[in-house]
């Protein structure tokens, strides 16, 4: 490369960093800052349900304004089924109601209901059903920004 040819191209980068120079500077992580905080949970045992809504809860009352999604699949999809009762004889039920009232959202793999045979009918009424439920996690988590919790 001859010195005409460095000396354009110095040229060439120092008028594109004057005009970058003018741009608006945005802080890093500013974007991130500013939106809501996005989390899927992750329930595939109806053991871990009771320390999953404990965690949700304390997460809400932590950041109030954060999204949570949890999605159940496998053995985990019994504590969202009508009339469910944890170890000790609660029902999920006002649990799972108090979250929703909250703006917690419930998902259900159909894989599982067809796997193991349950009725779409024996869902709590808020649960939606997706077609599988890693599928949602990787969905919430690449294409929409979830952070992953398993408890």
């Amino acid at each position: 490369m001859n010195s005409a040819h460095r000396s354009a191209g110095r040229a060439l980068l120092a008028g594109l960093l004057s005009v970058a120079a003018m741009l608006p500077i945005r802080a890093m992580g500013a974007e991130t800052a500013a939106a809501v905080p996005r989390v899927v949970y992750h329930i595939d045992d109806t053991a871990r349900a009771i320390p999953a809504i404990r965690n949700i809860a304390n997460h809400l009352k932590a950041v109030p304004n954060i999204e949570i999604v949890v999605v159940a699949l496998g053995q985990g999809v019994d504590f969202l089924l009508k009339n469910a009762k944890d170890d000790r004889g609660n029902p999920y039920e006002p649990m799972i109601d108090d979250l929703g009232l909250a703006g917690v959202e419930f998902r259900v793999c159909n894989n599982t209901l067809v796997a193991r045979q349950i009725d779409k009918e024996r869902l709590h009424p808020d649960a939606a059903i997706v077609e599988s439920g890693v599928a949602e996690i990787t969905r919430l988590q690449l294409s929409e920004g979830y952070a992953y919790l398993k408890p």
